[in-house]
């Protein structure tokens, strides 16, 4: 659905700030319903502040072409980790497994139970939780990127009752 770009966020006296734009596909920029998505997406994840979600720090348009700009992890993908483990002939050790899985939990735990400024639930289920959307940084936190999915009380677009999103093995 996206490109991804690490850039440098400039401010006064110097301030300079790794991060990472996620551009919408040129074709997918014409599409309202992926339009919706990625809209979608920059709504959810800017209202959430947890230590285990990528914060969205800005969306944008220039030229027509849709952007995020999230923070940028130091790190690897969990998708690409289990790739160089395999390679090496390794497994990821179980208790480093569990870690992953019980602060992944903690983030989604934080989203499912994201309130809006009344108090009302906003319903947001990532629906994609996969190696790919889950990072760990070279410090060792685990971050969930991409709420691009997600299901939430306030989404522009709707899923059609029986339809499935997601990769179908992580569901």
């Amino acid at each position: 659905m996206g490109e991804l770009f690490v850039a440098a966020l400039e401010g006064a006296a110097g301030f300079e700030k790794n991060v990472v734009i996620k551009r919408l596909l040129p074709h997918l920029s014409e599409d309202p319903e992926f339009l919706d998505r990625f809209v979608d997406e920059a709504k959810i994840a800017s209202t959430l502040s947890h230590g285990n979600i990528v914060p969205v720090f800005d969306m944008g348009e220039i030229d027509g072409r849709y952007f995020l700009a999230m923070e940028y992890v130091e790190g690897i993908d969990i998708r690409s980790l289990l790739a160089q483990l395999r390679q090496r002939g390794e497994r990821l050790p179980v208790g480093v497994a569990l870690y992953i899985a019980a602060e992944a939990c903690k983030g989604l735990a934080y989203a499912h139970g994201h309130t809006d400024a009344e108090g009302r639930p906003l319903g947001i289920v990532h629906r994609d939780i996969s190696p790919s959307n889950l990072l760990i940084s070279k410090s060792g936190e685990v971050k969930i990127v991409d709420f691009g999915i997600a299901s939430a009380t306030s989404r522009l677009s709707r899923t059609v009752t029986g339809e499935l999103k997601g990769k179908l093995p992580y569901m």
